[in-house]
């Protein structure tokens, strides 16, 4: 898979080689100043409803990026054509690694763009579409998201059971593309992207 099968969208773009391993550096934009916004590359021509998509992420947090940057880095899935609606779940590598619990219990996340962005979900349903996951900045995190319908399961490296349960996707059960996404802060990697659209 080549940067030819993606479309940029807010955020600057380009393909590494490591060891004959293909990885993708992605990085948002300075023009998007809000947050939860459709900042990915985004894969052309493709419908996904239900099934598995996997990839490995890495992030590190830019040398001028504000105080807040935990990482930011996930995946976008259900993108509609003109990106104007989708879901997304991400990780914040460096809560993870906070002494402070409540910061740690916001290590991954869900929202659904534009009208569930983090900060609305965690104010109305406060620790239900976030959790804690055992990861850190700078490694190779492996995600897997399983999505069936109104259901979505988030897996971090390799785990048995879900780290992440969303039962309401927002919009239903839409079909879209898959984005690779990142936020304020980031040096996002991605390799092995692989989805399964076995499930029905």
């Amino acid at each position: 898979m080549t940067l030819n099968n993606f479309s940029a969208v807010n955020v600057f773009a380009k393909k590494l080689v490591n060891d004959e391993i293909s990885i993708f550096q992605v990085i948002k934009g300075d023009k998007i100043k809000l947050f939860d916004e459709p900042t990915f590359i985004k894969l052309n021509d493709l419908a996904f409803h239900n099934g598995v998509i996997e990839v490995k992420v890495k992030s590190k947090v830019l040398p001028d990026a504000p105080d807040f940057a935990r990482g930011f880095i996930g995946v976008a899935f259900r993108i509609n054509e003109n990106n104007s609606e989708f879901e997304a779940i991400y990780v914040r590598p460096s809560n993870a690694q906070s002494t402070n619990q409540l910061r740690r219990n916001h290590t991954t996340q869900y929202f659904s763009y534009p009208d569930y962005k983090f900060d609305r979900l965690r104010e109305e349903s406060p620790s239900v579409y976030e959790s804690y996951a055992p990861i850190a900045l700078d490694e190779w995190i492996d995600l897997k998201i399983e999505v069936q319908g109104l259901q979505a399961k988030l897996f971090v490296n390799q785990s048995l059971y879900p780290v992440l349960i969303i039962n309401d996707l927002k919009h239903g059960n839409s079909i879209g593309s898959i984005g690779l996404w990142v936020e304020v802060g980031t040096e996002g990697y991605f390799t092995d992207l692989k989805i399964d659209f076995s499930q029905k």
